[in-house]
């Protein structure tokens, strides 16, 4: 987590002329550091020398590795002649940039120059050097300085390699963050979608199985059909509404930290996301289009406290599919739901009392069974039902809840949730 009382040095990255500004100051400071230093430098062969070395500085980030050979070849030169005392601190400086960009398979050549810079220092050290005193010096400013360059190499590399895994580790959170919220909408899609068109293909059955004999029942069938259509689309204007939203006009929200929300929206938005998400008030519809398909569904909603829009949108999506679900497998039945407050969780149960009094027959969309999973009485969970397990279950995951469903000993099916109030938004 990050600490609020750290604050970066610079509020913002540097931009390159800034970066460029201050390889300038470095560069001319670290000259006028060597010309003050060192009293032989008044000699125009060494102040050559110097301006080789700490010139170049000012434009290592744009050409690194030839400036870094420059450099180098210049270092040795003052070093052979005694012109500075410590000559590869500007050597390790440029070569900072080389090992920051240079890629993996491309380190060889600098490596080279290198070993060739701290050979070519050695002779220097040792090349007609007779005095103790004088050699332990040389020793020590190339024993330094090769730590030094060791140093920059090593800092330069780790660098670059901390910004590709974090260049990886972006890219990977955003293929996340996409797949994420292409589940989510997956979920909402199949949540509107499914419980719509199976009450509306359960009705067409009906109403198709009775044209003939009871006119006056198929044609309340139509007028159900149209009704859910209707609804249905309202809603998918809702969600598409929503998608389309700029994001400029909406708020960005992260479906890992916010499971089963609806991006809020601003003035200036389409009517149809201004509408609220469903929640708990939505579930007297869900009854009652469940009872237009021929499912009696008692409602027994004891919340006391207010919960959030997120955990509201996730019990009624969640009562909306296990209801769904019941009216396209369970033929007409009767249907309990219940939506309790326990305190520091919220309890979702759905069940169902198996198949109907009257069965609908072979051929009318609804009448299949759940197979696999099925109640005692021996229907089973159809192909459809399947992702809707899964939908119900991914969205309790999200919550951190425990979710189960199936048959009960003495027949029917059970769809069982509990939603932590803690979870809400995290």
């Amino acid at each position: 987590m990050d600490d609020p009382d750290v604050r970066p040095l610079f509020p913002r990255p540097l931009r390159p002329r800034e970066l460029v500004a201050l390889d300038v100051l470095a560069a001319l400071g670290y000259a006028f550091v060597l010309v003050v230093q060192s009293p032989d430098v008044r000699h125009p062969a060494a102040l050559a020398l110097v301006a080789a070395m700490t010139l170049p500085l000012a434009v290592r980030r744009r050409w690194p590795l030839p400036v870094f050979c420059l450099v180098a070849v210049a270092s040795v030169a003052a070093m052979t002649l005694g012109v500075v005392r410590e000559p590869l601190a500007a050597a390790a400086y440029a070569l900072y940039p080389v090992a920051l960009g240079m890629r993996r398979r491309r380190w060889e050549p600098t490596a080279a120059i290198g070993v060739l810079t701290v050979g070519a220092l050695l002779l220097a050290a040792f090349g007609g050097v007779a005095a103790e005193p004088e050699v332990r010096r040389i020793v020590e400013t190339v024993v330094l300085g090769s730590l030094a360059l060791g140093g920059a190499w090593t800092i330069g590399r780790a660098v670059r390699e901390r910004r590709a895994y974090a260049a990886r580790r972006a890219d990977e959170a955003a293929e996340r963050a996409v797949t994420e919220e292409r589940l989510r909408i997956a979920r909402e899609m199949h949540d509107v979608v499914s419980h719509t068109l199976s009450l509306i293909g359960v009705k067409a059955g009906v109403a198709v199985h009775v044209a003939d004999r009871r006119p006056e029942e198929a044609l309340e069938a139509l007028r159900v059909i149209e009704a859910t259509s209707r609804q249905a689309l309202t809603e998918m204007r809702h969600m598409l509404g929503v998608l389309r939203t700029t994001p400029s006009t909406t708020p960005s929200t992260t479906p890992s930290t916010t499971p089963g929300t609806t991006p809020s929206t601003t003035p200036g938005t389409t009517p149809d996301a201004l509408s609220p998400a469903p929640g708990l008030a939505g579930l007297p519809d869900i009854a009652e289009r469940a009872a237009a398909a021929g499912v009696r569904v008692d409602l027994d909603v004891r919340v006391t406290d207010r919960l959030s829009p997120a955990l509201e949108l996730a019990v009624h999506r969640i009562v909306q599919e296990a209801v769904t679900n019941v009216v396209r497998h369970a033929a007409p039945a009767a249907c309990r739901v219940l939506v309790h407050d326990e305190g520091d969780q919220v309890r979702i149960e759905v069940t169902d009392d198996g198949p109907g009094r009257r069965v609908l027959p072979a051929g009318v969309p609804g009448h299949g069974g759940r197979h696999g999973m099925g109640h005692g009485s021996g229907h089973g969970l159809g192909h459809g039902m399947g992702h809707g397990l899964i939908g119900m279950r991914e969205r309790v995951a999200a919550y951190g809840g425990d979710f189960t469903a199936g048959p009960m000993p003495g027949g029917g099916f059970r769809v069982l949730a509990r939603l932590p109030r803690e979870g809400e938004g995290t």
